[in-house]
């Protein structure tokens, strides 16, 4: 049996001071992106880790400084680390003045899994028998907008790989969900934003080869879903409550993986004695337009004023959900309000199959 330990850090979005611009509808603390990072890595460093995953966003909007500076510090590290891009860290297909393009990402983490200039998925050997496929889910359409979507050609090639290394373990590390975290996820208008557009497709090919891990960003939960056999972890982000990274020690047996999963949160960093409490009262004081979309769509298409009333009640609903391990009921909301809400406890942990979003641990 062979071991190794590893850790997940997620959406970064490491922002310098000089970058950092006031935006009354953020959903997340970048302000303190560096310091909570430094907090994290000093922890880390104290492990005897073998590698670090960081499946996205990285900076707060793909500014080439951010990018720099991020790519040196982890490259001081006693520890490899990998990492993919996200959508804030590749806002459109050209570089502007202050921002990359999406051909120059990889020039920035040559060390961090990009060993070919210019490609933008990898596959490395991360632990004698295990695989590390990082794929880029950040496209854009004829218009230049911005897709989360894998072309054709990441397919093939993914696929090409995947025949490769069909004796080891396969970890994938994407920064979109591929499997639903939140009750219709992929149909709703607030979560499928989330959602890789073709996630059924990776999906499908990913059970082909017998992938069974997945790892993810983007939606700021820690959360981890089940789906046919195959296991999405997905990571809050560093600067929003309740700024969580994982540990994870593993045990590989005769392709046989045991992870036990240990999270740990960022509580106070300078300037933020309380960092835990003040970026919940943070998500708390924006939460009212985002509650409010999700109860007056669809699925439920609550008229406005049915709704009002009840938006308090829901004040610190998201921050509960990005938890992790969160038990929803509201007895005393309309019934389909109520059987809605409840389906965000547990949801995508099929009854036979115990474990929890923060601290558990998973074999397959």
């Amino acid at each position: 049996m062979k071991t190794f330990q590893f850790a997940i850090i997620s959406d970064l979005h490491v922002a310098l001071p000089q970058t950092i611009e006031p935006k009354a509808h953020r959903f997340h603390l970048v302000e303190v992106s560096i310091a909570a990072l430094e907090k994290a890595l000093a922890h880390l460093e104290q492990l005897d880790l073998d590698f670090l995953l960081i499946p996205g966003d990285l900076t707060q909007d793909g500014e080439a400084v951010n990018h720099r500076w991020l790519g040196d510090r982890l490259a001081k590290l006693p520890f490899p680390s990998y990492v993919i891009p996200g959508n804030h860290d590749i806002p459109s297909l050209e570089a502007t003045e202050q921002t990359i393009s999406l051909g120059d990402f990889p020039g920035y983490y040559a060390h961090c899994g990009y060993d070919q200039p210019g490609k933008m998925d990898y596959r490395q050997e991360i632990f004698p028998g295990v695989q590390l496929i990082g794929l880029n889910s950040t496209s854009f359409d004829s218009n230049g907008e911005q897709l989360g979507r894998m072309e054709a050609e990441q397919f093939s090639w993914l696929e090409s790989e995947l025949q490769q290394c069909q004796d080891d373990v396969v970890i994938v590390m994407i920064h979109h969900n591929i499997i639903e975290h939140l009750p219709g996820q992929s149909r709703h208008d607030l979560g499928r934003r989330y959602m890789l557009d073709n996630a059924s497709q990776l999906l499908q090919l990913l059970k082909k080869y017998q992938v069974k891990l997945i790892l993810t960003g983007h939606l700021h939960v820690q959360d981890i879903a089940h789906h046919d056999g195959i296991y999405e972890i997905t990571t809050g982000s560093l600067v929003s409550y309740p700024h969580p990274y994982r540990v994870i020690n593993a045990q590989l047996s005769n392709k046989t993986l045991n992870l036990t999963i240990e999270s740990h949160r960022i509580e106070a960093v300078e300037g933020y004695d309380d960092l835990s409490e003040t970026s919940r009262q943070f998500l708390g004081d924006r939460s009212q337009g985002f509650m409010t979309r999700l109860l007056t769509l669809p699925p439920l298409n609550l008229p406005n004023d049915t709704v009002e009333p009840l938006i308090e009640s829901l004040r610190y609903f998201w921050a509960d959900v990005a938890a992790g391990d969160g038990e929803f009921d509201f007895p005393d909301f309309p019934p389909t309000a109520r059987f809605f809400l409840r389906q965000f406890t547990r949801f995508n942990h099929p009854p036979y199959l115990d474990f929890q979003d923060n601290n558990t641990t998973l074999k397959f």
